[in-house]
């Protein structure tokens, strides 16, 4: 079943704002994206470690209709489409910007690790 479009109402902004970024993967897509600008599907799983292809494809649509990510389809055989992030989405990266800072000094405070990353996803 599919999940109702998120129109509020809220209680706040805060309220607003987590709507569209709830879900385990959208914020790592978000810095995916970010971080090279154009990505393909596949691209994508691979700089997503543990992403199955479902829920990268639902929250890629959950986000396209929330003006987050644009998705350009190429008529091409076979045929290419390629993800980037809208205005809206970069906005949304850079507010987030301070979270991922706080989350960075967590990590580092409590000892905790992070996911080995592919050479080739991010650098």
């Amino acid at each position: 079943m599919a999940k109702a479009p998120r129109t509020g109402p809220y209680i706040c902004g805060i309220d607003a704002a987590l709507d569209v970024v709830s879900g385990k993967w959208k914020g790592l897509i978000l810095w995916e994206l970010d971080a090279h600008r154009v990505r393909r599907f596949a691209e994508l799983r691979r700089g997503l470690p543990g992403v199955s292809e479902k829920m990268l494809t639902q929250h890629l649509r959950e986000m396209e209709e929330d003006g987050l990510v644009h998705r350009e389809v190429y008529a091409e055989v076979p045929p290419r489409v390629e993800y980037s992030l809208t205005e809206s989405g970069r906005a949304l990266n850079q507010a987030l910007a301070p979270l991922g800072a706080w989350g960075t000094e967590r990590m580092r405070r409590e000892g905790f690790t992070t996911v080995d990353m592919p050479e080739t996803s991010h650098g």
